[in-house]
Formats: C-alpha cells, structure tokens, sequence
C-alpha cells in the first residue's frame, strides 16, 4: 500500500504513517549504503568486479538490495560492463556484467578478463554486516612451537597441536581436522589439526616437523601463494568461525577435510592394489562388483515407466562403460576409509581404531604403492591410553606407529589416509618390508648438483605415471623384490623431485630404470604393457562430432567423425583428434593383455562390462515412450501444474551454475596465466574441476531436486505429462525415488537372484548391514531371510 492507503486503513496521518516507517527505511537504506561500500572496496581491490546474476547469493544480501547499491556507485561515476564468456567443458557462452572504477572503458575490462574477481564478501544478517572471506585471520609465529625432527617432530610430521579452548582455533565441534593455518601473513601450516594437552607454556600451537632446525622458524613451514588470492594456501579451504561476545569473527582454521569427510569416500578397490593381490582374491571381488551391476540393471528393466526406463538404462549404460575403463572391484568386507595420526606410545604392531574389534588383525593400504611389502598387517589395541585421549570413538581416523607410516609409502601426518579391512584369515597378501627400501631417504640419496636442471611440475605428473605404470606392470609380470626395489626407490626420487630439486636422472641411471624398462615394458622408451597399466592409458582418435548414435542390433555406439582440421606449427593443415582411452576403444579387452593371470580376469571383468553396457543400450534404443494423453493432463491438471512449478525452481539453478562457470574461468584462467612453469594436462584438469569446485560453492549453484508425490507419479503413469517433459524432469529429480516410485509393488522379500548374491557375499565374510547396502535392500530384509539355507 502507499503511505496514504496505510494511513486510510489505520486511521492516522500520512505523515505519521512515514514516522512509523522511517525506521524501516533507514535501515534499508543502511545495509544498501553497507553493500555499495562492500563492492567500492572490491573495485579498489581487484579493480574488476563481477557483480552479475547470483552475485546477491555469495554476498548474502537481496538482488535488490545488489542492483540498488550498483545504482548508487554508478551515481557516483563507477562504470557497469557487459562481457560474454565461454563455460569451461561445454564450449557455450554465457552473459555476464562487471562493475569498474569511474572512466573504466569497455576494452580495458575486456582486456583484463582474467583479473575479474567476485566481492570476497560474506554476510549472515542480511547486509547489516560483512566478513572479509578473502582475507586470512593470520596467527603470529610467536604463538606457534616447532617440534624439529630429533625432538620428536619426524615421528609425528605434519601434526599440528591446538592449545583447548583458545576461541580462535577452534575445530568447531570436531576432534580432528585436515588445515591450513596462516602465518605471519607469509606462510602456513599444513597438517592435521588434533586437540592437546601438552602445549608449552607460551605457545597455542605445536608443529611438528620432520625438517631440521633453522634460524628462522619459518623456514618450517610453507610459503602462502600470490598465485591468487583467493587461494593463499594452495588447496581449496573453508573458512570456520567462532563467536565473542555475540559478534561474529574469521577463525584461523581453514578445513580442507574434517572428522567425518574420509568415512564418506568412495570404498571400490582400484586395480593398481588389487591387481598384485591373487588372482583369486581379485575375481571374487570383481565378480561382486558385475553381480551389483546386474542386479541395478535387472531392477531398470523391471520399472513400470518406459521413459523413466529409458533415461536409466542410458545413465547405466555410461557409467558401465566408465567401470570397464576404471577397472574398480567391490569393497572388502568392512572396509573402511581413515586418515592416519600417530603415537609413539602404540606398539608398530598395533593400530588405534574404534570401528574394529580388538584384537583382531586389520590391513592398512595407502595408494600409490609399490607393492604388498607396503601393506603392513597390525592388531587393533582400542584400551591404548593415548590415543583414546587423542581420538576418542573416532568415526574416520586411526592412530598408528611413526614406523607403520614408513611401510606407507612414506606416508606422513598431514591429512594421508589409508584404506582399513580386516584380515583375520589372511586372504589380503602382505609381505615384509623390502632389505633394499629399508632407511632410505631420497632427499639424502640424491641431492641436488650444481648447475642441475630441476625437475618441472609437469615433468614430475609425467614422470611419476611412467614409473607407477612401470612398477604396476613388473609387478603384474612377477619381477624379482630386489627389480622392484629399484623402480620404487626411483618413484620416491620422482615424487619428491620437485619440491627438494632432487638429481632424478642420476637416480634413474643408478636404479637401471631404462634396464627395467627394457625387460618388463620392451624398450627403454616404451610406456603401458599389460592390461592394468594400459586401460587408462590415453588414445587419440579422430575428432567426433557431438552428436552418435546407438546400433539397435549390437548396441554399440557409433561416431561420427567431424573432419576438422587445424593448421600445425609447420603450417601442415591436419585432422583434429579427440582424446579417448585404449580401454574404451577396444571391442575386447584381451587385446591389451600381455597374457598373465591377472590380466585375464580383469579382461574378462571389463569385457562382462563392455557388454552389459551395449545390452543396456540395445534396450532403451527398443522402448517405446507412453503416449501423451490430453485427458489424463486434465484429469490430473493439478499435479500436472505442481510438476511444472517444481521444474521452474529446480531451473533456476541455471543462472547460478552459468555464474558458478563464468567464475570458475576467471579463477582457472588466472592460476594457468599466473603459473611460473606451463601446466601438464593433468594439473589443468585438475584445476578446473577445483575451480568449479570453488565457484558453485561460493554462488550456491546446488539445484533443488524435485520431489514427485505418490499422486504425481500416478499422473505420470497416466500419460499426464510429455515424454519430453518427463525427460526434463526425470534430470532434475532423485532417480532413487523415482525408482522406487517406478518398481513394481509386491510382498517385501528378497528376489532368487538377490538372496542368492547375498549368500555369496555372506560366504565371504560380508555383515547384514554391508548386504543390504550392497542390495539396496533395508536390514531387517536381509535378518529376516533365510541366507544359511
């Protein structure tokens, strides 16, 4: 209502409808002043200002609250840009604007694309006040004790110990955290943060450190990037904060992973462990993995929908044909995921772990690793004093022996994990440490000469997948410990080669790796021999055009070429290629194959796979969609219009992912030109996937699924709604729910085919409660069934 209606409808003046409204007013006028001096401090700062679609959303403020303060700065002279963007993976452009300095010209913000950066700007009361995001809450050295290497620190290296209670480092209701803490404005900390009672006198902090003692205590730790900005410490962070006296402030902590984060990884076995352990061993657990797969398929074709059946079979087609490619088996029984902390105070022989039994023998397996002498076998002692004090019921963390992490792989304390499973009867194969790894040390072994050439970031990416796929392959091919020995001493040169400048060729020379090469790969040039190594291993095929289509008689995809063309640095016009894998090429995986063991069931597995994949495909290619029936969208035009207006708000997260692309570029684009060597391809891919990361996190791109009701689902069957609708639907909704909804209904009770896997899986040591995940089927289902029979 105007003021004059509210003073009508109140019976009161118009002037003392504006007094009782004046309050209101300037405290909106006050948070728009508040966000205006917000964005004029990002200008200052960065100079370019993204203030686009689902800006508002990062700063915490209304978009009109955004566009009134934007009008307030361009009042003032500031400059409002339009600029086109191309999305990182899909190649299409997306509209975005950015606000300058007065006098700013359009060619000057296109020039210095790459330097826009979103207000680093955070609110939690709507606009009243702001946080800095972009700013690290630096702690002083003088708070921080090094613990060096003779005093403790390389038994312990990568720990970080918290004084309790000191309000800004706390893990905010955690025990154990994966952090980066900022130094001096110059450096930070790396590691694992725990809680401790044994903090010096003067100090908040214990860093422990494998490193020797210096004049400077910095030297301990690492130096903060000006790479950018926002990435001060390398990895991508988030901020925590603590509270005082109701006012609330940036904490020093910023989590990379926290208690909780590494139980919920993924749990498959790649083939780089499970191809040195037996053949038998491997099977089974592949074997586990295709019988889930062709469970899931099995229930798709069962779903009463044909569109619905459709767009799952092409989801499951996909990611079969990816697991052939990844080669992934079933987790082992009660498999867990943990990040490791240690204690001088365990035995080597044992292992601090709340969710296992104690006494009972447990393996610990680290990726990458050499070889089964680097899984060491340990004994679960849960009444050891000081890592009870340490962890408590740790839900993902276990504490361990400074020695056992040496087995590791040379596993430090900084936030490396370790898979945990139980082998009681013995079937994971372990052997001991091998005599020729035994004290050495790389750093030592090889340092740097003068005048050497280091070793670049991608020269190490390239090096270090060389000589994994060379150990993988000697290992597959049954060389000898002391071959071994060589090849993985070399790796760990390799690994560490950049960060110390180690003399890596010399180390190749006096580990014979191109010996190695010779014999187990068939030259000293010669890359990926068996199947293991080669199913990843890149191919380059002619450049296909987006569009395929599926063979209805083999169920087989089929490209087509797009005979681009591109002139090469030699001025030679040549076929553009388009990078695939030698797995996803190969009609049958056996072609791969140097002829082992191992290699055979693997080939077997991908190509059970490969084929399950195209059966899936020959099917939906066969479906007929239910026809649209314009008396049943009447019947049910109730639910037909709830369906459309939960498609309209799960849609609005478009504009929030285009914004969450346009940011990614820019932080992407600015780590790559920033870079002072050329990044690998790897490392690019890598940085786009963090800085999509990144991006959605900060603009909140997370799209709202849809939920369908009984009655909506019932509309659906009826024809209510479009196929093409449906489609787009079904891509914005939990497929989970919609398969349920789709299943037909019947008495709960296990299929043959499902209690049949789940004897098998019961026989191989598998508890109810791993059944019914593996089933997709509740608990009291499996309790109830018959398995032993």
């Amino acid at each position: 209502m105007s003021n004059v209606a509210i003073g009508a409808e109140m019976g009161v003046a118009e002037s003392s409808v504006r007094e009782m409204l004046k309050p209101s007013y300037n405290a909106k006028h006050a948070i728009i002043q508040q966000v205006a001096t917000v964005l004029k401090d990002a200008v200052e700062r960065y100079g370019f200002v993204d203030v686009g679609e689902a800006v508002e959303l990062y700063l915490g403020v209304s978009e009109t609250k955004l566009k009134s303060a934007i009008a307030l700065l361009r009042n003032e002279g500031y400059t409002l840009h339009y600029l086109r963007e191309p999305q990182l993976g899909t190649g299409k452009d997306t509209s975005y604007k950015v606000l300058a300095k007065p006098d700013t010209t359009f060619q000057e913000v296109y020039k210095n694309k790459e330097n826009i950066r979103i207000p680093n700007y955070a609110s939690n009361d709507y606009g009243e006040t702001f946080v800095d995001t972009s700013v690290v809450n630096n702690i002083s050295s003088n708070r921080i004790f090094v613990r060096y290497n003779k005093e403790g620190g390389e038994n312990a290296d990568g720990l970080i110990e918290l004084r309790k209670g000191v309000d800004d480092l706390t893990l905010g209701g955690k025990s154990y955290a994966q952090v980066r803490i900022g130094v001096d404005g110059t450096h930070y900390l790396k590691g694992m943060a725990v809680y401790s009672d044994n903090i010096p006198n003067g100090y908040d902090i214990v860093f422990n450190t494998s490193k020797d003692p210096k004049a400077n205590k910095l030297d301990a730790f690492k130096k903060q990037s000006t790479d950018i900005p926002e990435r001060p410490f390398g990895a991508t962070t988030r901020p925590n904060f603590y509270e005082v006296n109701g006012e609330k402030k940036l904490s020093a902590i910023n989590v990379v992973n926290e208690e909780g984060d590494w139980g919920a990884w993924g749990r498959n076995l790649s083939s780089q462990f499970l191809s040195k352990q037996s053949p038998v061993v491997a099977k089974r657990q592949l074997e586990i993995d295709f019988e889930n797969r062709l469970a899931e398929y099995e229930e798709i074709m069962s779903l009463t929908n044909p569109t619905v059946r459709q767009h799952m079979l092409n989801e499951f087609a996909n990611s079969a044909d990816s697991a052939a490619v990844q080669l992934k088996a079933a987790a082992l029984p009660r498999q867990t995921t943990a990040v490791i902390l240690p204690s001088t105070n365990i035995k080597p022989t044992e292992v601090y772990a709340p969710n296992y039994n104690n006494g009972e023998k447990v393996v610990l397996i680290r990726y990458p690793h050499g070889g089964v002498f680097e899984i060491p076998t340990v004994t679960v002692n849960n009444r050891n004093k000081e890592a009870k004090s340490l962890l408590g019921t740790a839900t993902d963390a276990i504490v361990i022996h400074p020695d056992i992490a040496k087995r590791l792989s040379g596993a430090d304390f900084d936030g490396d994990f370790v898979i945990v499973a139980p082998n009681d009867r013995g079937h994971i194969k372990t052997s001991p440490a091998l005599e020729g790894l035994k004290d050495f040390d790389p750093v030592r072994a090889y340092p740097p000469v003068p005048g050497m050439k280091p070793m670049t970031g991608p020269q190490k990416q390239l090096k270090m997948g060389d000589v994994s796929n060379l150990i993988t392959d000697m290992t597959v091919k049954g060389a000898s410990t002391s071959e071994i020995a060589r090849a993985v001493r070399h790796s760990m040169v390799v690994i560490d080669s950049e960060k110390h400048e180690l003399n890596w060729r010399k180390s190749y020379e006096d580990n014979g790796i191109a010996a190695l090469k010779t014999k187990y790969q068939s030259g000293p040039t010669s890359g990926a021999s068996t199947l293991i190594s080669r199913a990843s291993s890149q191919q380059r095929v002619p450049h296909r055009s987006d569009s395929f289509h599926i063979d209805p008689s083999t169920g087989e995809k089929v490209y087509v070429e797009s005979h681009k063309t591109y002139i090469d640095k030699n001025g030679v016009e040549t076929l553009r290629t388009t990078k695939s894998t030698k797995m996803y090429e190969v009609k049958d995986a056996r072609k791969l194959s140097s002829g082992t063991v191992i290699e055979g069931v693997y080939a077997d597995h991908a190509n059970k796979l490969k084929d399950l994949a195209n059966t899936a495909r020959k099917n939906l290619v066969a479906i007929k969609p239910k026809p649209y029936s314009p008396i049943a969208k009447k019947t049910y035009a109730k639910e037909v219009d709830s369906l459309e207006a939960k498609l309209k708000l799960a849609s609005r997260n478009k504009p929030l992912e285009r914004k969450a692309q346009i940011l990614a570029n820019v932080i992407y684009k600015t780590k790559v030109n920033s870079s002072p060597t050329k990044l690998s391809a790897a490392q690019k891919k890598k940085e786009k996937g963090r800085a999509l990361v990144v991006a959605r996190a900060r603009i909140g791109a997370k799209k709202p699924l849809i939920d369908i009701t009984p009655r909506e689902w019932e509309a659906i069957q009826m024809g209510a709604v479009s196929p093409t609708r449906l489609a787009a639907i079904l891509r914005n909704t939990d497929m989970d729910r919609v398969k349920a909804l789709a299943t037909p209904k019947s008495a709960p009770t296990l299929s043959a085919g499902q209690a049949n896997r789940a004897r098998n899986l019961l026989a191989n040591g598998y508890t109810a409660a791993e059944i019914s995940l593996a089933l997709g089927v509740p608990r009291n289902l499996i309790n109830a069934t018959e398995l032993t029979n």
